[in-house]
Order: C-alpha cells, then sequence, then structure tokens
C-alpha cells in the first residue's frame, strides 16, 4: 500500500498530476479540487489509495487523507469503482456526500455523470452506515470573497493556459460562483472553466 507520495510537481493535466518522487515520476489520478491546490515545480504531498487491477496499477491521489478515506469507502458499495467514486468526489466534497447519504439526498448523487436515480437510491442505502457523520466544511471551500478567483487562476496556469486565457476563464464562471449559493467550489468551478476554454479554442 502507498500511503502517499511526496515530491516535486512535474506535471498537471486535467485529471491527473506527476510527481517526481527520487528521480521517478509517477502519475497520479486526481479530482479537480486536488489538482487545483497544485502547482508545477512545487513541491506537494498527496495521500494515495493504489487500485490494483489484472493489467493496471492506477495511483489515485488526494490533498488530504479524509477524501482518499472516502474515495475507498465509496468503493465499498455495490456498483462503484474508483473512476466512479473519483467522478463523486469532483462533483461533491467529503462532507457533502456524507450529507447527502445522511439526508436521502437522490438529487445530490443524480448530479453526478454515470448514476441515474435508481442507482442513487441504491447508494443511499448502502452507504448510509458507512461514510459517517458530517463534520463542518472542508477549509479549501470555505474561503469567501475573491480567494477562489485566486485559486482557480493559480489553477488554470498550472495547467498551462496563458494568464490571459485563465483571466476570461475565471470571468466567465463568475456568474456561476455568484449563484452557488454558499461558498464556491473551486473543484466545480475548475471544470467549467475548462469547459469554457476548450470550446474557445
Amino acid at each position: 500500500m502507498i500511503a502517499f507520495v511526496s515530491g516535486t510537481v512535474a506535471a498537471l493535466a486535467p485529471d491527473a498530476a506527476v510527481i517526481e518522487v527520487g528521480g521517478v515520476g509517477m502519475a497520479v489520478q486526481c479530482t479537480p479540487t486536488t489538482l487545483s491546490t497544485l502547482r508545477v515545480g512545487h513541491t506537494a504531498r498527496l495521500y494515495t489509495s493504489l487500485v490494483v487491477r489484472e493489467d493496471s496499477l492506477t495511483l489515485y491521489g488526494f490533498a488530504d487523507d479524509d477524501e482518499r478515506q472516502v474515495f475507498e469507502l465509496l468503493q465499498t458499495a455495490s456498483g462503484v469503482g474508483p473512476r466512479l467514486a473519483r467522478a463523486m468526489l469532483a462533483v461533491h466534497t467529503p462532507d457533502a456526500l456524507r450529507r447527502a447519504v445522511a439526508t436521502g439526498d437522490e438529487k445530490a448523487l443524480t448530479a453526478v455523470p454515470g448514476i441515474g436515480r435508481k442507482g442513487a437510491q441504491k447508494l443511499l442505502l448502502e452507504l448510509k452506515d458507512r461514510l459517517g457523520e458530517p463534520a463542518g466544511a472542508p477549509v479549501a471551500n470555505a474561503s469567501g470573497g475573491s480567494g477562489w478567483r485566486d485559486q482557480l487562476h493559480a489553477a488554470l496556469v498550472g495547467l498551462g493556459y496563458a494568464a490571459r486565457e485563465a483571466d476570461e476563464a475565471v470571468a466567465a464562471v463568475t456568474p456561476l460562483a455568484e449563484t452557488a449559493g454558499g461558498p464556491p467550489q473551486v473543484g466545480q468551478l475548475l471544470k467549467a472553466a475548462l469547459q469554457t476554454l476548450n470550446r474557445a479554442r
């Protein structure tokens, strides 16, 4: 079991990061929220979960251990593999998933690509006593004001976009952030910004 990797961020992609560890570049699959905290050339520490298949070894990385634990707990539900678990964490924070399960919120789960109404109902039953009680909102998503703009801009530049492109993408998703009804979630805004940039190219 590889519990974590720590090293220099060598490269970033929309769904993964390459961390240089002892001269070896380790490809780590990440959620948009985790990717938004990474910067090329900077040191990073990611908590990891290794998924072993007959034809592959895939390392999934997370900004904190809570997210990693929830990723692994989600996979104890039937029909949930690592890709769907990562998709759930790309849309919702660990605490948001705990709240959804605790309150039986089908709508929150069906917001995840690949989960329909029946699948959501099944997951709510299976995960009811597995994820634990929701705590306070994670610090990464609690920053109000313009903090999310700086995070989002830095994440886009870290992914290789020009500062001007990043500025335009941040401006494009600002209405979405302002109508969120709570602290903006950088991970979701990053996904929307990337879609905007892809359409513009």
